[in-house]
């Protein structure tokens, strides 16, 4: 009864994989790349910086704000 729709599943979905697998293991192989100087690389970046320098070459890098040098001046904090 629903022969011709299961077909048309199976067709459908042998043709999104047959389209999809070559696509996505060409992705993979190109790996991550720099899309220019003002989008980062992200998690994998060759250089993730530590504490006291969060994003090494990044000027948009923020510092901890609990740290202790951006306390200078202000109330201690109570938790």
């Amino acid at each position: 009864m629903y022969v011709e729709l299961i077909w048309a599943i199976v067709i459908a979905l042998a043709l999104a994989t047959a389209l999809l697998i070559p696509y996505l293991i060409k992705e993979i192989r190109k790996g991550k790349i720099e899309l220019g100087p003002r989008i980062p690389t992200g998690a994998g970046d060759t250089h993730p910086g530590h504490r006291g320098d969060p994003a090494p070459g990044r000027p948009d890098a923020q510092a901890d704000p609990y740290g202790p040098s951006a306390q200078r001046g202000a109330p201690p904090i109570k938790s």
